[in-house]
């Protein structure tokens, strides 16, 4: 355990010497969100409508910005070869990362989905379930993109690949995601879209830390 605390230190510090990097997430999700409303006509009822799918498909976007340097500054000064020879195991260590990743990206986008849901024209159990959406579903984004990023960080220019890669196999989080918060707006009960995104984190956190090592290891060799 003090090992884990102290990894999620480093990342911690990492973050705080690199603000801007992880205040690009927070600030696109509120200028897409803001553009969409200040482009529809005032008081339009069909932004309520679209606002399910605008907020996810932002809240995607917006956590893909940060995923591509998970891995990579780590690979390019070495410690993660440190980390590979290192006694702690290696799956331990992805999903430090990961956890890191969300609570640095993931967790702010949560927050401020809520007051911009609000803003969107969204109901209180909309935004309920818009809320409880994103706490299941961001961990998975944060869980597969941080896979696909271990799989190109030894390639050149993979900042260009990994959104191709990530995007469709994440379409099941916004489909089921926004689904929950439709369910919400019409009255019905959203158990079910929320039991498949509990469904899909449960395997990625199962599956993807030990996938993720693996690729991880590769890499260094």
């Amino acid at each position: 355990m003090s090992a884990v605390a102290a990894l999620l230190r480093r990342e911690a510090w990492l973050a705080a010497r690199s603000r801007s990097d992880w205040l690009m997430p927070p600030f696109f999700l509120v200028v897409v969100v803001t553009l969409f409303g200040l482009g529809a006509e005032p008081n339009d009822p069909r932004l309520a409508r679209f606002a399910p799918a605008i907020l996810w498909v932002a809240n995607l976007l917006a956590a893909l910005l940060t995923l591509e340097r998970l891995f990579r500054a780590d690979h390019e000064d070495g410690t993660l070869e440190q980390m590979v020879l290192s006694p702690l195991p290696l799956y331990l260590v992805a999903a430090c990362k990961l956890l890191s990743h969300w609570l640095l990206t993931g967790l702010p986008l949560v927050l401020l989905s809520a007051p911009l849901g609000a803003m969107l024209g969204l109901d209180t159990a909309a935004v309920v379930a818009l809320v409880a959406g994103l706490v299941l579903g961001t961990p998975c984004i944060s869980a597969v993109g941080g896979f696909v990023a271990a799989l190109t960080v030894g390639l050149p220019r993979a900042g260009l690949l990994l959104p191709v890669l990530v995007l469709p196999l994440i379409v099941p989080v916004v489909i089921f995601g926004a689904g929950a918060v439709r369910s919400a707006q019409q009255g019905l009960p959203v158990d079910a879209p929320l039991y498949f995104l509990a469904a899909i984190l449960a395997v990625c956190v199962t599956l993807v830390p030990w996938v993720c090592s693996a690729a991880l290891r590769n890499a260094v060799d």
